[in-house]
């Protein structure tokens, strides 16, 4: 996916897609407003940042424009919530290229119960997986390109996506986890 948007650091997405293994797992840890505090050597690398300059950062460092902000608004409310999230995320390097991931966020609980932060595993996607969920997110960033300002964008890609998953006839999470299952059966590799 290739976007002329800039990301959010001022960053041009250059179409290039940056891999990483298949049996690599991307970890990082965010305090309770997405700030990370902890990212694996996996992370650094693929994201392409010094961790010095990553650690610190709010998560959206990494922040695709072509990523829809309904998706990011859906797992902000998830998570917010107390439960855990499967999500397809496509994340931007600090060298413009892409990379996408199947990332599992889970709230991270004070002994009290209160949530503090934010843990998150992603793992490598498969290539038609990529393509189906780039086709689906495409739709819905177009929705949100249509309208100004970010609070309607989130609402049209919000409801965008509610009309794609309802034409599929399933919910997001069950989506998620149809191709999952799919890559799963298939054996996929890259």
């Amino acid at each position: 996916m290739s976007s002329p948007q800039r990301g959010p650091r001022g960053i041009v997405p250059t179409g290039v897609e940056r891999d990483f293994g298949p049996e690599e797992i991307i970890v990082s840890k965010t305090d309770r407003r997405g700030v990370i505090t902890y990212a694996n050597e996996v992370f650094v690398r693929v994201a392409g940042y010094p961790e010095d300059r990553i650690l610190g950062s709010p998560h959206n460092l990494i922040r695709h424009p072509d990523m829809p902000r309904a998706v990011f608004q859906l797992m902000w409310d998830v998570i917010g919530s107390g439960s855990e999230l499967f999500a397809y995320v496509v994340n931007l390097a600090a060298d413009g290229g892409h990379y996408w991931v199947l990332a599992h966020v889970t709230p991270t609980r004070a002994t009290d119960g209160r949530i503090v932060g934010f843990h998150s595993n992603r793992r490598w996607v498969p290539p038609a997986t990529r393509r189906t969920v780039a086709d689906l997110y495409r739709g819905i960033r177009a929705a949100e390109a249509a309208v100004a300002g970010t609070k309607d964008a989130v609402a049209a890609g919000t409801a965008a996506l509610a009309v794609e998953l309802e034409r599929r006839g399933t919910g997001y999470d069950e989506l998620v986890w149809s191709l999952a299952a799919a890559d799963e059966r298939a054996g996929a590799t890259r």
